[in-house]
């Protein structure tokens, strides 16, 4: 069940992109973190070179784009949420709640000056789900 919407989230009115998945949170989190799965899920990621594989408070690095490199820097990352600055502009947050019973939403947090990255953001929930039904056929 994916969904859009306009949310109050803990950064304030944001549009939210998100969709609920058969997989546990911390599973669907550890895709979402680990920055060498990036390109696997965004549709526009081609690559990522970090200070930390897997994010945290103060991680910071660039992200490489269709034809460019843009620097970014994590801003906050606990209770399986996270949000950045690339190019020193906040960007989207990136939640996971665990919603019990090996089910969990993911969303995507987009200021109201992104939304037109909703389409983007769809496409990289369906690949975090195909990507999480993969990790768990191949008993990752």
């Amino acid at each position: 069940m994916t969904r859009v919407r306009i949310a109050e989230t803990v950064a304030g009115r944001r549009l939210e992109v998100s969709t609920v998945v058969a997989a546990s949170a911390a599973d669907a989190w550890d895709a979402i973190v680990d920055t060498t799965r990036w390109p696997e899920w965004s549709p526009i990621v081609c690559g990522v070179e970090s200070t930390d594989r897997r994010l945290r408070r103060g991680t910071t690095g660039r992200v490489r784009l269709p034809g460019v490199w843009l620097p970014f820097r994590i801003t906050s990352c606990a209770d399986r949420r996270w949000t950045w600055r690339v190019v020193g502009v906040p960007a989207a947050g990136h939640r996971v709640d665990d919603l019990g019973e090996n089910r969990c939403r993911i969303a995507f947090e987009l200021p109201p000056a992104q939304a037109g990255y909703a389409p983007i953001s769809l496409r990289s929930l369906e690949n975090v789900e195909t990507l999480l039904e993969d990790d768990e056929a191949i008993g990752r």
